[in-house]
């Protein structure tokens, strides 16, 4: 039971720290949940959970590196192939080498093979934390892929250095050409051990597929299982689970790319699942390395062999020997190197660019999981030497370089926009450009058989909102547009006419209800070839709701008489003939006329919408409410989009301002016409 509350607590925390990012947003959210984390610690009733290092590895970094392998562009990858295994392998060898020996230097009491392991388990960045950090600050895409392709990387050989070390300190015994050949195998064994179990899990999903059962719950299972099954699988092997998840995240991308044949809505449900994992997860890991860290300094500033300011000096010194190194690495690599240049897309990186680099190689969960896998005793049953102090260091790196990252990084990268634009990232039009896509996108991805009217009419205002905002609306493009429609009016009618007559020839109607059908087309399509300025405001919705009330108990003339008696022939006719217009105009749809034959086409969706309803007997229109539904779904996501856009720098307060209000005015008018 206290395990239950604890992890609720935890997920408490995580929705209260990205709540407080909303009023503190130059605050990166790890570090508020780090110190939330730290601060439920604290209480005396506090969550104190052991770090089970094996646990939080399968656990967490598994199922998170496997997302970071499935949406990395792999073209970036390979083009950045040179510099990513130079930071991730060169890098993370030249840190335990140099690291070691300053460490042991610095601290006499840890001694060399210790030290080394201490280096060994700074050395690898966290693709988490590397991830936070990306996404807060405007890095170059080089850059930023760059760096992503360092932390999926050199995990594994910070992770098998640390393991030699720590093997070297508790049996005294260490050697190169066997640490070489081990890492050779553990490395290229992992890829080609995930590579092959994600194939593997692939084809079972299809063969599943094969047999009838398309449940999207079973193959969703089967998705989030794979991580744990690759990682567990390639450690048990003895090969590198996290090079395995990595590659089968890539794996899984490949073959995603392949298929043709996706259910959409196994994408969706694909997409929201993950995301609310990956959400949970990545909170968990920084509350958690918050939960730590008061029994981590209890340890030592309670013990009165240490001297609490010599050992946060030692932090610091450790930290800014780390940065140093890396900044050495990458200047002498890149500058002194010219056939590395030419062949990666970052080019030659000049001081500044090198400097975020180098403080973006922060520091995360992974440090601090691999220092809790120190084993307590050596070989002859003495204490392993000073881990308490060890574990010390790396929670006091881990935490220093985040700071340091947040603190700086949007300095030298805002300076560095406000040099090379000129002006602000994200202009007002532009973020508006932004937002209203981004509701676009949310309400194409509600999209269904029965709302399909409603949100192609929701998608049609919303691009409109979009013209208008580009200034694009002007008078000769408003005729321009008129003309358009006029002419997309024409092909669906012809196309309504065309399955008249095949709905006659196949004797579904008879030639009289088939004259009346062709007698409203053509004068809608008289009315669409002459195009004056009365003809054009006629649109297929209008021409619809006129046969519904011709459905209706009306009985001035025979003509509607005749319609009554044959209501549903003709909702049979309508249904068929608007399919058909729909099928028409979209064989006819380009890049020109896209948006111009998407209102058409709701159009003709929502008569069909209309008629399918009257037809189940339902009293009110679905419509209207299918639309508002979508509608509130477009505002909500124009709102988190602008907090997103705001939260990350792309806009000042000013302009954030702005959009809110302009939302706040569409969500009125949409309340007001509901």
């Amino acid at each position: 039971m206290e395990l239950f509350i604890a992890v609720l607590v935890l997920l408490v925390l995580i929705g209260l720290s990205n709540i407080l990012n909303r009023f503190v947003p130059f605050i990166p959210v790890p570090l508020i949940q780090i110190a939330l984390g730290f601060a439920v610690a604290l209480l005396p009733a506090g969550v104190h959970l052991p770090l089970n290092p094996e646990l939080f590895f399968v656990l967490f970094i598994a199922p998170l590196l496997y997302n970071d392998g499935k949406r990395t562009p792999r073209n970036e990858l390979w083009n950045l192939r040179a510099p990513i295994l130079l930071l991730a392998l060169g890098l993370v060898f030249v840190t335990v080498l140099v690291g070691g020996y300053a460490i042991h230097w610095l601290i006499p009491t840890i001694p060399l093979p210790a030290a080394f392991a201490l280096a060994a388990i700074l050395s690898p960045t966290d693709a988490v934390a590397v991830g936070a950090m990306a996404g807060r600050v405007h890095l170059p895409k080089s850059i930023h892929r760059l760096l992503e392709g360092e932390a999926l990387m050199n995990d594994a050989s910070g992770l098998v250095a640390f393991k030699f070390a720590i093997a070297a300190t508790v049996t005294g015994v260490f050697s190169l050409a066997e640490a070489s050949v081990s890492f050779l195998i553990i490395a290229i064994g992992g890829l080609l051990a995930g590579a092959l179990i994600s194939f593997l899990l692939i084809r079972l999903g299809v063969w599943i597929r094969r047999l009838g059962m398309e449940d999207v719950t079973i193959h969703m299972l089967l998705q989030i299982l794979t991580p744990f099954v690759i990682y567990l699988v390639s450690e048990e092997i003895g090969v590198s689970g996290i090079l395995a998840v990595v590659a089968g995240g890539i794996i899984h991308a490949i073959e995603r790319d392949r298929t043709e044949s996706v259910q959409l809505k196994m994408q969706v449900v694909s997409m929201s699942t993950w995301s609310v994992i990956l959400y949970i997860l990545n909170g968990l890991v920084f509350v958690i390395l918050g939960v730590q860290i008061p029994d981590v300094l209890n340890t030592i500033f309670t013990n009165a062999s240490f001297n609490n300011g010599q050992v946060l000096g030692y932090v610091g010194l450790i930290t800014l020997l780390l940065l140093v190194l890396r900044f050495a690495w990458i200047y002498v690599f890149w500058r002194g190197n010219k056939w590395l240049r030419p062949k990666t897309a970052i080019g030659k990186p000049k001081f500044k660019a090198m400097t975020l680099i180098s403080l973006s190689g922060v520091r995360g969960a992974v440090t601090l999981a691999g220092a809790f896998s120190i084993p307590y005793v050596l070989e002859d049953g003495s204490p392993f030497p000073e881990r308490d102090l060890i574990i010390f260091l790396a929670a006091g790196v881990i935490l220093l370089t985040l700071i340091a990252a947040s603190a700086l990084l949007p300095v030298l990268a805002k300076n560095d926009e406000k040099k090379t634009d000129g002006e602000p990232f994200t202009t007002e039009r532009k973020a508006q450009d932004i937002m209203l896509n981004a509701a676009i996108r949310a309400v194409k991805s509600e999209m269904n058989e029965e709302n399909k009217a409603a949100a192609l009419a929701v998608v049609s205002d919303l691009s409109k909102y979009i013209r208008q905002a580009a200034g694009q609306l002007t008078a000769g493009k408003r005729k321009d547009i008129l003309k358009q429609e006029a002419a997309i009016n024409l092909i669906g009618t012809r196309a309504e006419r065309k399955e008249v007559q095949k709905m006659m020839d196949e004797n579904v109607i008879a030639s009289d209800a088939a004259f009346r059908c062709n007698s409203w087309l053509d004068r809608k399509e008289m009315m669409l070839a002459n195009r004056t300025n009365t003809q054009m405001m006629f649109s297929i919705s209008e021409i619809g709701r006129v046969i519904g009330h011709l459905f209706t108990e009306r009985q001035e003339t025979p003509t509607p008489q005749f319609m009554i008696e044959n209501a549903e022939l003709f909702q049979q006719v309508k249904l068929r003939t608007s399919e058909a217009a729909i099928k028409a105009i979209r064989a006819q749809m380009n890049d020109a006329n896209r948006t111009v034959a998407i209102t058409v086409i709701a159009k003709y969706e929502r008569v069909i919408s209309k008629l399918r309803s009257w037809n189940q007997g339902q009293k009110e229109d679905p419509f209207d409410q299918n639309k508002m539904e979508l509608q509130m779904v477009a505002i909500q996501e124009q709102r988190n989009t602008v907090q997103q856009l705001y939260e990350n720098g792309e806009i000042n307060r000013d302009v954030a301002a702005k959009l809110r209000r302009f939302i706040n005015d569409v969500e009125a008018t949409v309340l007001k016409n509901s």
